[in-house]
């Protein structure tokens, strides 16, 4: 693991305007394994310039991601149907409506975890500055009163299109020509249970408030971050959209079940912050955000819980050195 850096922590975030020359302990360009709800307490105050994480989703896409009391033993189990599909899904989620009564707690019992860990993204990152989350679909209403309730301003809801997406929409009638009810079968022809293909992710844009009576200039020069990089931004994208079309890279994925190309961390980054500064990963999975920051000249700092993940992190950032940006073809 590298040693903690000395890092100053001024104004800007930059030698210049604004600099204080005050200094603080960072453990800069470390994937650290642990609990991040309880790590992110040892940062000092406005110390980051940018949270960007993929964080658990709470659809028990893994053991992991199940963030609600489960007492249902069919749930996280398989099917025979399930087994054949292979990685895709092996796991058998909950229903919407649910199995039981308790179950229709699971949309508030993730808003109370993401306030587990909402407080310390507040105070450690500096006014003006960036958080940027990947949520599921299903509950990232939650994670967005949850993370305004600490203080935080949703400024936006950029849409990551995938390039690929699984789709598994039963079919109704199959269900009846089960049962031997051909008529039923035939009159609900077409009809699917299930979700349409999922095209799309959501990616939550908050921002720290920056103090009253200033603007996001004067923040600019003060904390080195507030505005967005627009041009930096196009060296990724074709054009300056909320809506965001973004593959993987040839080899790229198949590290883990919910990984993100590092292109599309990359285009984040460079919108969002300058070189040298701190890019923070709570949940830093497969090292996407990491592998990103290093690459563009940033520092950066990763939690992750499984050690199996940690490894993969570590080594990414081994192998990959300072990779080129990945442009838009």
């Amino acid at each position: 693991m590298a040693i903690i850096a000395t890092t100053p922590i001024h104004g800007s975030g930059e030698n210049g305007p604004g600099h204080s020359g005050t200094l603080c302990n960072l453990p800069l360009n470390q994937v650290i394994q642990g609990d991040s709800v309880e790590l992110i307490r040892e940062l000092p105050p406005s110390s980051v310039h940018l949270i960007l994480s993929d964080i658990p989703y709470g659809i028990g896409a893994e053991d992991w991601d199940v963030l609600h009391d489960n007492t249902n033993s069919a749930y996280m189990g398989s099917s025979p149907a399930q087994e054949k599909a292979g990685a895709v899904f092996k796991k058998r989620g909950k229903p919407i409506n649910g199995w039981s009564e308790a179950d229709r707690a699971i949309p508030r019992q993730y808003y109370e975890w993401c306030s587990t860990w909402a407080t310390e993204w507040f105070r450690v990152l500096k006014p003006g500055g960036t958080v940027f989350v990947f949520a599921g679909r299903r509950f990232s209403h939650r994670c967005i009163c949850a993370l305004e309730d600490v203080g935080f301003s949703f400024k936006d809801m950029l849409s990551w299109v995938r390039d690929r997406a699984p789709h598994r929409a039963q079919r109704v009638s199959v269900v009846f020509e089960r049962r031997g009810d051909e008529a039923s079968a035939k009159d609900w022809a077409g009809w699917r249970v299930g979700n349409l293909r999922p095209t799309f992710e959501p990616v939550l844009w908050f921002t720290k408030p920056y103090k009253i009576g200033t603007t996001i200039a004067d923040n600019a020069l003060n904390y080195g971050v507030g505005p967005y990089n627009e041009e930096a931004f196009l060296r990724y994208m074709n054009s300056p959209d909320n809506i965001v079309n973004c593959g993987f890279a040839s080899g790229e994925s198949g590290l883990h079940p919910t990984q993100k190309p590092i292109r599309l961390m990359q285009a984040l980054i460079d919108l969002t912050t300058k070189p040298d500064q701190v890019v923070l990963d709570p949940f830093a999975g497969s090292g996407s955000t990491l592998v990103a920051a290093r690459s563009l000249g940033r520092s950066y700092i990763g939690y992750e819980m499984e050690p199996n993940y940690v490894a993969v992190c570590r080594s990414r950032l081994d192998e990959t050195g300072l990779l080129p940006f990945m442009r838009l073809t």
